[in-house]
């Protein structure tokens, strides 16, 4: 009997949604172009040719920003509105955060800022008994619950086995467009230093008090050697629910949603055992309020962990986990006891890749005292997941014909969309997805060394990314297991962006 050994499997074919356009333009660019001629045509005719120059000229000034685009995908348009924002930002104050006692806001806490400033917490109880958190965000009217697990890694695991983990992570992936009320999904895993604590007291704790000199000199010394140079790695999961299941369905507030999410959380956790996620759990308030406050606050994760090593829990409060002092600069977020500098995914990996392909990005690395790499997932309701898939396809088909001799990217992009119509035919699911990375260090000397390693991770794992300049807040929080959903907190819809 002979075996065919196929080779490491390889995943790829992830599309940017496209609309029907001319050149570089897209749907509604051209539509823009059109009626700039229209009222060139017009203006030549009631006005001389004069004033149909002048308008041509707006017109056409105006389509040259939208057309050209840097390797990141934005227009000369889009990076103009940016700096105006941010320089508007500015020019209020709105970049900079006080709180506490001392602080602008009336009420005298710590509460978090941003768009998570008017986030409520609470705690409710699931069918098995396990307290879990829910962020309530009433500017979207989403709630949250985060899922913690303990990743097994991929060390000293069959590749079959590996295949099989990522297989049923895209099941999971595919299932969350069935469930009632979903807006979006987030994976974050987290690196930091540890503090050793954990380990002390465990050593303490199990240590015989008849055992020998040299073995007790021997485990002391591990505790005091061990922690130097090495990290935890965190996993959270975060769901994001629509106040309402259905449109125009009514609207639950928190303890509505408590109830429905106590019945459907032990399917969600369990489900992700096959995946590789490990045990998962749900955070429960307490928890997650210390994730919160370590993430705008580093140094006091050595005062939590030596809190709970002498058998205390640290009286937390929503209230109280957000930063004293932040400001938000052009390419930086400084914060409390750290500086932090986030990136967003501009393009995937092109081609195919293995499975591996985020291992070094997600793995401890020296240069970067604390690493957060978010993956944000948005389902697509199975319902519209055909007429999306066909619209693309005719769009980049419209777009490919679009000229005499179509470039190889175009013609690319044609088949491309293809076999997303295909697979889609097939069952498979639909959603759009991004990645933040964020890199905090506790020491400002060393914010340089930090980005030029996330500079070089990103090149490995194949993916563009870009600086998150002038919304270095806005991206620190969205990489938090906090729920935000971006697209939703935008004045211009992302359909009118995208057709641009």
């Amino acid at each position: 009997m002979t075996s065919l050994d196929t080779g490491p499997r390889t995943y790829g074919n992830w599309r940017r949604p496209t609309t029907a356009g001319l050149g570089a333009l897209g749907q509604m660019a051209t539509g823009v172009m059109f009626a700039g001629i229209a009222s060139s045509i017009l203006a030549v005719m009631f006005s001389g040719l004069g004033t149909a120059l002048v308008v041509a000229g707006l017109f056409g000034g105006v389509l040259l920003m939208v057309a050209v685009k840097d390797k990141h995908g934005q227009s000369a348009l889009g990076r103009t509105v940016n700096r105006v924002s941010w320089w508007r930002t500015k020019i209020t104050g709105a970049n900079l955060y006080r709180s506490g006692p001392a602080g602008r806001g009336k009420w005298g806490t710590h509460q978090l800022p941003g768009l998570a400033a008017g986030s409520r917490l609470s705690e409710h109880h699931d069918s098995h008994g396990r307290a879990f958190a829910l962020i309530h965000t009433p500017a979207t009217r989403h709630f949250t619950v985060v899922i913690a697990t303990e990743p097994d890694g991929a060390a000293l695991v069959d590749q079959a086995e590996v295949d099989s983990q990522v297989a049923q992570y895209g099941i999971w992936l595919a299932n969350l467009g069935d469930e009632p009320g979903l807006e979006a999904a987030a994976v974050t895993i987290e690196t930091s230093p540890d503090t050793g604590t954990r380990l002390r007291s465990e050593v303490h704790g199990a240590m015989d008090a008849e055992a020998p000199e040299f073995a007790k000199a021997m485990l002391l010394e591990v505790v005091e050697a061990y922690p130097i140079g090495s990290a935890t790695i965190r996993a959270y999961i975060s769901l994001t629910f629509s106040a309402s299941s259905r449109l125009g369905g009514k609207r639950r507030d928190a303890e509505e949603m408590g109830r429905d999410l106590a019945a459907r959380l032990p399917g969600l956790t369990s489900s992700l055992g096959a995946t590789g996620a490990g045990a998962a759990r749900p955070l429960g308030a307490q928890e997650l309020c210390e994730v919160i406050r370590v993430a705008y606050d580093p140094a006091a994760a050595a005062l939590i962990d030596e809190a709970r090593a002498a058998g205390e829990t640290p009286d937390l409060s929503w209230s109280e986990v957000g930063p004293a002092a932040a400001e938000a600069s052009w390419g930086s977020y400084r914060h409390d006891s750290a500086a932090s500098t986030s990136w967003t995914m501009t393009s995937p990996p092109r081609g195919v890749v293995q499975s591996g392909i985020l291992g070094r990005l997600l793995a401890p690395h020296r240069d970067i005292a604390r690493k957060r790499v978010t993956l944000l997932y948005r389902p697509i309701d199975p319902a519209r997941t055909a007429a999306i898939v066909e619209a693309d396809l005719n769009a980049a088909a419209f777009n490919s014909s679009s000229s005499s001799k179509p470039t190889a990217r175009s013609t690319m992009s044609t088949r491309s969309a293809q076999a997303t119509a295909a697979e889609e035919a097939a069952g498979a699911g639909l959603l759009n997805f991004g990645l933040i990375v964020t890199a905090t260090s506790t020491d400002l000397a060393r914010v340089a060394d930090a980005s030029a390693a996330v500079d070089t991770l990103t090149a490995a794992a194949r993916l563009q990314m870009r600086p998150a300049y002038g919304s270095q807040d806005t991206a620190f929080a969205a990489a938090l297991p906090l729920g935000l959903v971006l697209p939703r907190h935008l004045r211009l819809p992302t359909e009118v962006r995208e057709s641009l």
